[in-house]
């Protein structure tokens, strides 16, 4: 498989860390360069009401020093930043197309149910809607212990 070029959304959670290592893997294995994007969502866009929950304020200058932070886990791995403002699921897909890239790696919450149908997913639209194709990486499990120390007592 040939790739030239990855989009890696991140919303600077943990689980796209682990997303990076997968992204930062395939990008390292087949020549590609790593598009690392944030998407800073408008706030406007939320409103105010019962639901309302503020969010967090961020600058647009610290949230590009933040993405900054965000490097390919090989340093071989040639990398840009791109900081965008929008919907992110919108954002992402329209970033791919301009871009042509050949994959988009990112992280999903996993979410299911009524959790789901309330937050949404920008994963799953991303899915839905890119003109490539979309690995999602769920939260990694913990392993699971061989014997808790109860277990192994009663053995």
């Amino acid at each position: 498989m040939k790739l030239r070029k990855i989009v890696f959304p991140t919303d600077f959670s943990p689980l796209s860390e682990a997303a990076l290592e997968y992204a930062t893997a395939l990008a390292r294995d087949t020549g590609a360069s790593l598009l690392i994007v944030h998407v800073e969502e408008d706030p406007l866009a939320y409103g105010a009401g019962e639901g309302f929950v503020p969010l967090p304020e961020w600058s647009t200058e610290a949230l590009k020093k933040r993405l900054h932070q965000v490097v390919p886990t090989d340093p071989r791995v040639k990398h840009q930043h791109r900081l965008l403002m929008g919907d992110p699921a919108t954002m992402i897909v329209q970033l791919a197309e301009e871009e042509q890239a050949d994959l988009i790696v990112m992280g999903t919450h996993g979410r299911s149910g009524l959790s789901r149908l309330l937050m949404g997913s920008v994963a799953e639209q991303v899915v839905r809607t890119a003109p490539c194709p979309v690995l999602t990486i769920k939260h990694p499990q913990p392993a699971p212990d061989a014997k808790s120390p109860a277990q192994a007592k009663s053995s």
